[in-house]
C-alpha cells in the first residue's frame, strides 16, 4: 500500500480512470461504426506531431493535437472529395506523420527526446497539466453523449436512417471525428502511441461478449477499461515494465478469459 503515497502513481491512477472513460465512450463509437483502421492511421500521424513540436520547442502533446484534427479531415477531403480510396488516404497519413516524426526529432538540436514515453507510455510523464487535459475532455465528451445520445446512437448504426429523421449526420460525424483525435492525444501518455488503439477496442469487444446494447456496451467498456487499467499500472510497478504494455497485456488477458468462461458456459449448456 506504500505505493499509493507517491505522487506519480496517484496520478497515473488518476489519468487512467479519466481516460478509460474517455476511451470507453469513444472507443465504443469507433467499434460500432468500424472506424479501427482510421483511428490507428490518426494515433500513428499524431507522432508527426510529437516530432514538430520537439523540433520548434513548443509543447509536444499541443501540436499532435492539432497535426491529428488536421489528419482525420485530411483522410476525409481526400477520401470524399478527391476521389481517392480511404484506405490509401489513411496509410498516406500515416506514413506522413511517422516520417514527419523520425526527420523533425532528428534535426532537433540537443538531447535526444525522451520517444518511448510517447511511444509505450509511462506513468512518470502523467503530470497535472495531463490530468487536467484528459479529465476536462472526458466530462465535456460524457455531457455530449448524455444530451445528443440519440443522434449519435442512429449515425452510429444507420447513418441513412438518422438523415430521414433530419439528424446533422455530417455534423455529428465531424464532431466525433474531432473527438477521437483529442482521446487519441489524451491517453497517449498512458499507454503511448503503438498500443493506444488497443485501449480503445479491447475492452469493448470484451463488453461486446456480454451486451449488444450501445449504451451498455460504453458502461461496461469504462468499467473493463478502469479495471484493466489499475491491475496494469500495479503490473508495471511491480515488474518495472512500461505502463502501457501492461495494460494492454491485462486487457488482452481479461478478454480472453471472459471469452474462455463464455465458451465453456455454453458448452455446459449444450450438454445438458
Amino acid at each position: 500500500m506504500e505505493i499509493f503515497q507517491y505522487t506519480f502513481f496517484q496520478n497515473a491512477l488518476l489519468g487512467s480512470l479519466f481516460t478509460c472513460i474517455a476511451c470507453g465512450i469513444v472507443g465504443s463509437y469507433i467499434v460500432v461504426r468500424r472506424l479501427v483502421f482510421i483511428s490507428g492511421g490518426i494515433t500513428h500521424s499524431s507522432f508527426g506531431g510529437l516530432g514538430l513540436g520537439f523540433y520548434l520547442g513548443i509543447n509536444p502533446i499541443f501540436s499532435a493535437l492539432i497535426f491529428s484534427i488536421a489528419s482525420a479531415f485530411g483522410v476525409e477531403w481526400l477520401s470524399k472529395k478527391q476521389g481517392i480510396r480511404e484506405d490509401s488516404a489513411i496509410a498516406a497519413f500515416w506514413a506522413l506523420g511517422m516520417a514527419l516524426g523520425v526527420i523533425c526529432i532528428f534535426l532537433t538540436p540537443g538531447y535526444t527526446p525522451n520517444i518511448s514515453a510517447y511511444l509505450f507510455g509511462n506513468i512518470l510523464t502523467v503530470t497535472y497539466g495531463d490530468l487536467w487535459f484528459v479529465g476536462g475532455f472526458a466530462l465535456l465528451v460524457s455531457i455530449f453523449f448524455i444530451i445528443y445520445f440519440k443522434p449519435i446512437l442512429y449515425t452510429a448504426f444507420d447513418s441513412e436512417f438518422a438523415k430521414t429523421q433530419r439528424i446533422k449526420v455530417a455534423l455529428i460525424e465531424h464532431l466525433m471525428m474531432v473527438a477521437i483525435a483529442i482521446c487519441i492525444v489524451a491517453s497517449i501518455r498512458l499507454v503511448g502511441i503503438m498500443l493506444l488503439m488497443s485501449l480503445m477496442t479491447v475492452p469493448q469487444m470484451t463488453a461486446n461478449l456480454f451486451t449488444h446494447r450501445f449504451r451498455n456496451m460504453i458502461l461496461y467498456s469504462i468499467g473493463i477499461g478502469i479495471v484493466g487499467c489499475f491491475s496494469g499500472l500495479f503490473l508495471s510497478y511491480y515488474l518495472n515494465v512500461p505502463s502501457g504494455a501492461a495494460i494492454i497485456f491485462v486487457q488482452v488477458i481479461l478478454f480472453l478469459i471472459c471469452k474462455a468462461l463464455i465458451f465453456i458456459g455454453q458448452k455446459t449448456i449444450k450438454s445438458t
